[in-house]
C-alpha cells in the first residue's frame, strides 16, 4: 500500500511538471512579436540602414509585428537579408518576450576601383562590392584596373603592402600597369614607384628610413618621386623649381 501511494505521488508530480513545461511552451509559442530591432557589428559606419534591413525582412515575411513566435522561420529572414550585395552575414533570432532581433555584419571594403564604366569596391575577401548611397568608405582610390589577374595584385597589395600601419595612413590611393604600382601619398604628396610586388617587406624597410631621415632633415617637400624599383635603394627625384 505505502510502494502504491508513492508511486500515485511520482506519477502527479510527473504530471504536474509535463503539465507546466507544456502551459509554458505554449503560452511562448503564442506570444506574438511586439518589436524588431536591429544591430550592425561594425558600429555607425553603415553602407545599409536599419530601415533597409527593416524592408528586407518585410519583403520575406510581410508585417512580422503581431505575428505569432511560432509562424516565423529564422533561416528565410537571415537568407533575405544575406542575398543584399552589402551584407556578408546575418543572424535573426527571437527573444523569450517577443522581440524580434536582427545582427547583420557588413562587408569590408579594402580598396575603391576606378574603371570607365564607374567604381566599385573591393572587399576583405577579394570580391567586388557596389558602392553605397548611404556611406562612403575612406579607403585607398585604385585605378589602372583591366583584368581579374590585376585585381588580384590589388587584393594582395592590399594585404600586404596596406597591412603595414604606417603604409596605410600614408598610401591615399594607387595606380596598377604591367603588375607594377604607384602610390599617391597622404604626406608629401609625392608618387612613390614601388614597383611589383617583390621583395615588399624590404621596400617597406626602406621607405620608413627615408622617411624619418627627410622628416627630421625638413626637406621632404624638396622631392616628387621617391622609386623603390632597384633593390636595397631609395632614387629619389627633386622638384624642379
Amino acid at each position: 500500500m505505502i510502494k502504491y501511494k508513492i508511486y500515485i505521488k511520482a506519477l502527479f508530480f510527473i504530471l504536474l511538471i509535463a503539465g507546466l513545461l507544456g502551459f509554458t511552451n505554449y503560452r511562448n509559442s503564442a506570444r506574438k512579436i511586439k518589436d524588431i530591432q536591429v544591430e550592425f557589428e561594425q558600429g555607425d559606419n553603415l553602407f545599409i540602414t536599419h530601415e533597409m534591413v527593416n524592408k528586407l525582412l518585410i519583403q520575406n515575411s510581410g508585417n512580422l509585428k503581431n505575428q505569432p513566435k511560432e509562424s516565423i522561420i529564422l533561416r528565410v529572414l537571415e537568407e533575405g537579408i544575406e542575398a543584399n550585395e552589402m551584407i556578408e552575414k546575418a543572424e535573426v533570432y527571437l527573444t523569450v518576450d517577443g522581440v524580434l532581433k536582427t545582427r547583420a555584419l557588413q562587408r569590408k571594403p579594402i580598396a575603391r576601383i576606378q574603371v570607365n564604366s564607374g567604381a566599385y569596391y573591393l572587399d576583405d575577401k577579394g570580391l567586388k562590392m557596389p558602392l553605397s548611397k548611404n556611406y562612403s568608405a575612406r579607403v585607398p582610390i585604385v585605378t589602372g584596373v583591366k583584368s581579374d589577374n590585376d585585381l588580384k595584385l590589388v587584393y594582395k597589395f592590399c594585404n600586404t603592402v596596406l597591412n603595414d600601419g604606417f603604409m596605410q595612413k600614408q598610401i591615399v590611393g594607387f595606380k596598377i600597369e604591367n603588375n607594377t604600382f604607384e602610390l599617391k601619398t597622404r604626406m608629401g604628396n609625392q608618387m612613390i614607384l614601388f614597383g611589383n610586388l617583390y621583395q615588399t617587406e624590404s621596400k617597406i624597410k626602406n621607405l620608413k628610413a627615408f622617411y624619418q631621415k627627410v622628416i627630421a632633415d625638413k626637406t621632404l617637400k624638396d622631392y616628387s618621386k621617391i622609386n623603390l624599383k632597384y633593390k636595397g635603394q631609395v632614387v629619389c627625384t627633386k622638384r624642379v623649381g
